[in-house]
């Protein structure tokens, strides 16, 4: 059985319509129509808060439509997989284009016409992509902001999460004219690329973004030495009474320390984890320096005492 199926036996069941489905999920019933006619791929779980505002709704368990929406949507992957892919639509392309810096827009326009679709603009364009979807799953839960970007794109709320939602199940292949228009165009101020090193820099619109610049820097790095975990530190985590409600943080710092080849026992991890939460071993942060009597200030100002002493002392009484 899949999700569409399962959604409209409850429906039924409990005698509600399309329509009300649509107000709790807050989306527009013609989605709802479309997800049920299956003219429309269930949304990702992992991107979208849909399936747990129909599940509270329909009282269905919401692990449930994620599983089944999970398992349509792989299937229809593997038919896609073997699809080509397809070049942007005119209007995604010159948007992109339209975004760039003024001072690399010829050179990039004449790298995208040389190579339609190729590994450059795909790049591009996923990166464009990926921030922009950060920004909406971000905000997705914060009603003023999807208020904020119905407004601009003169559509209404419903509408707009509606469109949100289509966004975060996108991918570079399959971005809509409506996803241009309505989400990313009036989010994206401009962007620039670094050739020698494809570091990206990314305005965004001040009124749609608490942070209204993204930087993207790819580097060549070392990976980090794998290290094995000690033989007294997997006995003392497996001790419930030495570790005693250990945080994973806790355990990170104590799987951090280094002993060139000593081996250290259960209880040597024991009473390095009460030291770490003994605050008497820490200085707060508020506490001033204080200075020590040898400083060249404390003597100074001891040299100062001294000589304000004698002028007093020869004073005529």
């Amino acid at each position: 059985m899949d999700i569409a199926s399962v959604i409209r036996h409850r429906l039924d069941e409990q005698g509600i319509g399309q329509r009300e489905l649509a107000v709790a999920a807050e989306v527009t019933e013609s989605y709802i129509s479309q997800l049920l006619a299956k003219k429309k791929t269930p949304p990702a779980p992992d991107r979208t808060d849909i399936y747990d505002k129909i599940a509270k709704f329909l009282k269905v368990p919401s692990k449930e439509l994620a599983r089944l929406a999970d398992t349509q949507r792989r299937e229809e992957l593997k038919r896609k997989v073997l699809d080509p892919p397809r070049p942007l639509f005119q209007e995604f392309r010159q948007l992109i284009l339209r975004k760039c810096v003024a001072t690399k827009k010829k050179q990039i326009t004449n790298i995208f016409e040389r190579e339609p679709f190729g590994e450059f603009e795909r790049f591009i364009t996923q990166k464009l992509l990926d921030v922009a979807k950060r920004v909406a799953k971000e905000e997705l839960e914060d009603e003023k902001w999807i208020h904020r970007v119905a407004r601009v794109g003169k559509q209404s709320y419903e509408e707009t999460r509606v469109l949100i939602l289509e966004f975060l199940d996108t991918d570079v292949f399959h971005v809509s004219v409506e996803n241009c228009i309505s989400f990313l165009d009036p989010l994206i101020e401009s962007w620039d690329i670094e050739f020698e090193n494809f570091g990206m820099e990314i305005v965004l619109n001040r009124r749609l973004t608490r942070k209204h610049l993204k930087k993207l820097e790819f580097r060549e790095a070392e990976p980090e030495p794998a290290f094995e975990t000690e033989p007294g530190l997997e006995v003392f985590l497996g001790d419930a009474k030495l570790r005693a409600d250990i945080t994973e943080l806790e355990i990170a710092f104590l799987k951090s320390l280094r002993f060139d080849g000593k081996r250290p026992s259960p209880l040597y991890y024991y009473r390095e984890l009460q030291n770490l939460r003994d605050p008497l071993n820490f200085v707060p942060s508020s506490i001033k320096k204080r200075r020590e009597p040898g400083t060249k200030t404390s003597v100074m100002k001891r040299g100062v005492r001294r000589k304000t002493a004698k002028r007093r002392s020869r004073r005529p009484t």
